[in-house]
């Protein structure tokens, strides 16, 4: 239960850290690729991940929810589900119960997790202790997304979606 704790703590962070980040950073990395499955948007409006399992910025929480099952843990502002000891998820909903973020975390075994060129449509160089950062806004869209793949032995992977 500790760990479990931890993780989440450790999770929370990176998400507090990303937007952090964006805030300081302004609009660096906007592109033009394909999208898929968020409202409103047409091609060349975002990345070609744009929903996890299905569930995609701006979707209502009852949507969320048949599309993801029941959650481990939930509230009208977020739901934590846990899909298996590598892979785990939050979705975050405003006020009027729709999706404003969803962060999904693989660890351990984390071959399961897409590549940053199934986030963003292109590789992304890790750095020099084998981490890997890369954020990009996509406003026609309404989302910004993150990957980040942290370093040493045991990596972490955490790719966070958020409404601009």
């Amino acid at each position: 239960m500790l760990d479990r704790k931890i993780n989440v703590l450790v999770i929370l962070f990176v998400f507090t850290m990303t937007a952090i980040s964006l805030a300081f950073t302004g609009t660096a990395g906007a592109r033009s690729i394909n999208i898929s499955a968020v409202p409103g948007a047409t091609p060349g409006d975002g990345p070609p991940y744009s929903a996890y399992k299905g569930v995609s910025i701006g979707m209502k929480m009852d949507e969320a929810r048949a599309k993801l099952g029941t959650p481990k843990d939930k509230s009208d502002e977020q739901d934590s589900y846990v899909f298996s000891d590598n892979e785990s998820a939050q979705v975050y909903y405003d006020a009027a119960k729709t999706v404003t973020a969803v962060m999904i975390s693989y660890s351990g075994k984390i071959d399961a997790a897409p590549t940053p060129k199934v986030i963003f449509g292109e590789d992304v160089a890790p750095k020099d202790d084998g981490g890997i950062f890369k954020m990009n806004r996509y406003p026609k869209a309404g989302f910004w997304i993150s990957y980040n793949k942290t370093a040493g032995a045991d990596p972490m992977i955490i790719i966070a979606m958020q409404k601009m």
